[in-house]
């Protein structure tokens, strides 16, 4: 999947972070309590903590990268069972109980791919990355998966080539206004603006029959560095594989959507199957692309949707004419979801849930084994605990997820088939997803934003010595917008990213509610080799966490929160941060509201005065274009109301927080016996619906989701953000009310919950 640890775009200068290393070294503010801990048990915590901050070693997650990136691992793979296998036996040999859980899901891999170019010259497409003699994993031919997007239909189509940008509803409307029509042709766009899987998704609802997907090199090849393997970047021959499933309808095993994809599950045909793509689609490098883009003729491309290839961007239709044909290898195969679980001694029905995928595209050093060996040094960090006499409060699993590369195809049916016990037990998820070298991103539930802020501000940044809270606090500072320039030097904490998709927190926290963090390093590793053969060990201790200290540091800070999570005597969630947030993305949605009526205004105007806007059609500069109705008024009065409850409940938590907390914090203990927690874990619940958002009821909470036509990209409060950019004013209006409720139902909860904290601090 698209990392979602690189949650910001950060610069690799890092001169003002260096200069402020004299302001002094970061230090664990020991002598201040633990939120959720009386002062006894946070000293002991932070005893356990430093030392399970003392185990994770470079040299032992460089070995088992090495291990588990030795050969191709992808779904149903020998080597990839074989990978599933060895994790077992490194959690079972540190003392935890674990065992392996089997789903069998549809996973298509390519039988045929022809490309090529018929008119008006003749030309064959590679569909082939040339392995490197400097680089001893790229030559594995006999196990690679070739390039190819899964879940692509097969396909035989002929037709017009047309370009498309990015290929995003946006470039759709942009060829509409130049009088150019995709209908009956193949289209090609280029990589980035939205998740692959959305470029098909949207060819075909303007009726192409055919979609190529190629990597510029002005987003990850020659233009912003060197090439592999002389630098980091994507190679001529390089290719992006990846899903192409309509993930944002649900994701997972394209036939059993809502069940575990367990042996004797009910499985769609595949034909029926949703998530399908409508059309035939294929990755190809940009030394692909450069022939069918320099036969295209027609209006030249507007600056911006301009790479860097040496010619003319042209639209199209025509010259231009390419053959595709793809077939696929239709078949079930099983993926290994390997699972270990540490029992808590006092709350063991409370459960931390921490994860990282196993699989990969290809050998996958990156995407996914630098995240997956920080979760083992993890693993075995707490095994050494346990063996120190350390029990954790609550239940903690530690899970090895399958098939995420497909479609998050381990976790989603690992959540699915346990979706009554995880609605019950599961309190946060945490996630990992790869890993890179410099800054700490942060994305996950709001409830969680005081908490993790906290755990960031105990870790020790390895280069700089500063904590690396401060560390990204300070490079907000330097190359952030103004407003995040001020918001890093006024806000207490700093803000957790929203939660699209992308990875295994998805049917944690979008079908389940359950609360998730999404974490890891980066933005000081910048590269091309995403879901390419050269994405192994050469490539990684060359460009990018060479030292492995960042790794370390992943291994401590995920270590950390799980450990602070688990033993916590009340949940330490923080409901000031949510509202606030949320409060934010109802502002948002209100400016899209207001910029689209004045948008429809100002083309009326100019209608009436006889200018005809830019966005004409070109074909025919003499005819205006149809006048459009302004949105109507919507009434945000139930958001606004409900918000206002909200942030009235959480100013009163946190009161009733620290009055529990006043003292030796005896009144978290008591307010922990009378069940406080079992109602904070309800919590995330209380802020989905079981319809679901519309058009998509498998993605039921109405804070977060990934964007219908974005796929990876967020949309915070979905149903009402979508329905105004979809011009549905019903709909919207609807969603408003639909959110309005889940707050209010929010404060409640959190309200009750204040009373239970007062009593228990008397």
């Amino acid at each position: 999947m698209r990392k979602y640890r690189r949650i910001a775009n950060w610069a690799r200068d890092s001169a003002l972070v260096f200069g402020a290393a004299a302001l002094g070294a970061a230090a664990p503010l020991g002598d201040v309590p633990l939120a959720g801990y009386s002062v006894a048990a946070s000293q002991v915590e932070r005893d356990w903590e430093s030392r399970l901050r003392a185990i994770p070693d470079p040299d032992t997650l460089r070995e088992s990268m090495r291990r588990l990136s030795a050969r191709p691992h992808h779904v149903g793979s020998p080597y990839g069972k074989a990978n599933a296998e060895w994790i077992l036996s490194r959690f079972r040999a540190w003392g935890l109980e674990a065992r392996i859980e089997q789903f069998d899901v549809l996973f298509p891999t390519p039988r045929e791919r022809v490309l090529e170019l018929l008119a008006p010259t003749k030309y064959v497409a590679k569909l082939e990355e040339p392995s490197l003699g400097i680089d001893p994993t790229s030559g594995q031919r006999a196990e690679q998966l070739p390039t190819y997007n899964a879940y692509s239909i097969d396909g035989d189509v002929t037709a017009p080539l047309v370009y498309v940008n990015r290929g995003v509803p946006a470039d759709y409307e942009a060829l509409e206004r130049r009088g150019v029509s995709v209908k009956g042709a193949i289209v090609i766009a280029r990589y980035g603006g939205s998740w692959r899987g959305i470029k098909p998704k949207v060819a075909a609802e303007h009726g192409a029959i055919g979609c190529l997907i190629y990597s510029d090199p002005q987003d990850d090849g020659f233009a912003p560095g060197e090439v592999f393997p002389k630098g980091a970047f994507r190679p001529r021959d390089g290719v992006q594989r990846g899903s192409v499933a309509d993930m944002p309808l649900y994701p997972g095993d394209p036939l059993t959507p809502g069940v575990g994809a367990t042996s004797g599950a009910t499985r769609l045909p595949i034909a029926e199957a949703p998530t399908l793509t409508k059309i035939p689609v294929l990755p190809i490098s940009y030394a692909d692309a450069e022939p069918l883009l320099r036969a295209l003729e027609g209006p030249v491309a507007p600056p911006e949707w301009r790479g860097n290839l040496p010619l003319t961007y042209r639209i199209g239709p025509g010259p231009a004419r390419v053959h595709l044909r793809l077939k696929f290898n239709w078949e079930v195969r099983p993926i290994y979801d390997v699972i270990a679980t540490i029992r808590g001694a006092e709350s063991p029905d409370e459960w931390i849930v921490r994860g990282n995928h196993h699989d990969a595209w290809v050998n996958g050093a990156e995407d996914p084994i630098s995240g997956q060996v920080a979760l083992l040094e993890e693993a075995r960090a707490l095994g050494a605990l346990l063996q120190q006499g350390w029990k954790p409060r609550r239940t903690i699993i530690y899970a090895a997820w399958d098939g995420e590369e497909p479609g998050l195809l381990g976790s989603t049916e690992w959540v699915e088939a346990h979706a009554t016990e995880l609605r019950q037990h599961a309190a946060v998820y945490i996630n990992t997803d790869g890993n890179g070298r410099g800054f700490l991103g942060m994305g996950g539930s709001h409830t969680l934003e005081r908490f993790m802020n906290g755990v960031a501000r105990d870790i020790v940044d390895p280069e700089t010595g500063l904590s690396v809270w401060k560390r990204s606090q300070l490079q907000a500072i330097r190359s952030g917008s103004a407003e995040q320039r001020t918001e890093a030097r006024e806000r207490p904490d700093q803000r957790l990213e929203p939660l699209g998709s992308g990875s295994d927190f998805t049917p944690f926290l979008q079908h389940l509610g359950i609360a998730s963090l999404n974490l890891g390093f980066g933005g000081e590793d910048d590269g091309g080799v995403y879901h390419s053969i050269y994405d192994d060990f050469y490539w990684y201790t060359h460009f990018s966490d060479t030292s492995f200290v960042y790794g370390r540091a992943l291994a401590q800070t995920v270590g950390t929160a799980v450990l602070r999570l688990a033993d916590a005597e009340v949940l330490p969630l923080d409901f000031t941060a949510l509202a606030d947030n949320i409060g934010k993305y109802a502002t948002e949605v209100k400016k899209l509201l207001a910029d689209r009526q004045e948008a429809v205004r100002e083309v009326n105007r100019e209608l009436d005065e006889g200018v005809f806007p830019a966005t004409n059609n070109v074909r025919d500069p003499t005819t205006p274009p149809a006048r459009e109705t302004p949105p109507p008024f919507l009434n945000f009065a139930p958001i606004d109301n409900a918000l206002e409850a909200l942030k009235l409940s959480a100013s009163r938590y946190d009161s009733a927080f620290a009055a529990a907390g006043a003292g030796e914090g005896a009144g978290y203990g008591r307010a922990a016996a009378e069940g406080l927690n079992g109602r904070l874990v309800e919590s995330e619940r209380r802020l989905t619906s079981d319809a679901g958002l519309p058009k998509r009821s498998w993605f039921t909470h109405l804070i977060y989701a990934p964007g219908f036509y974005t796929g990876y990209g967020v949309k915070t409060l979905p149903g009402v953000r979508e329905a105004i950019e979809q011009k549905d004013w019903q709909l919207a209006q609807g969603e408003i009310e639909r959110v309005a409720a889940v707050l209010l139902d929010e404060s409640q909860l959190i309200g009750a919950s204040a009373d239970q904290l007062f009593t228990a601090a008397k």
